[in-house]
């Protein structure tokens, strides 16, 4: 079982960054897979960025390649969501994910924070 709350999210120029913050509780965060994941008004949940249990392999969205940074501290049981160089469309209510333990990115992703709201005005 792992509690997960996001925080850091808030209302931005574009251009500008961000940086979200997700804290667990609970037991072996080390070895869980997490990952971030938005839903915009009026559309489905996407993928934004995913890192496995060492932070040694991530991935991306396309639309956020090159922008976004995953990171995570297990000294902390804390994952990070940096966001460069941000766009009206990266408006949504941000939420990080993890997955059991030894859980694969691509696997199953049994818990989730409540979200943080991150607005872009152009």
């Amino acid at each position: 079982q792992v509690h997960l709350v996001e925080s850091g999210g808030g209302l931005v120029q574009a251009g500008g960054s961000l940086r979200l913050s997700c804290a667990a509780s609970g037991r072996a965060f080390s070895t869980r897979s997490v990952g971030w994941f938005r839903r915009a008004p009026g559309k489905e949940r996407e993928f934004v960025a995913d890192s496995n249990w060492s932070g040694g392999r991530t991935d991306y969205a396309d639309s956020v390649k090159g922008r976004f940074i995953i990171s995570r501290d297990n000294g902390q049981d804390t994952v990070y969501l940096q966001m460069n160089s941000l766009k009206p469309e990266d408006t949504a209510v941000y939420y990080c994910a993890a997955t059991p333990p030894y859980g694969s990115t691509s696997g199953r992703y049994d818990y989730w924070g409540q979200g943080t709201q991150v607005t872009v005005s152009s």
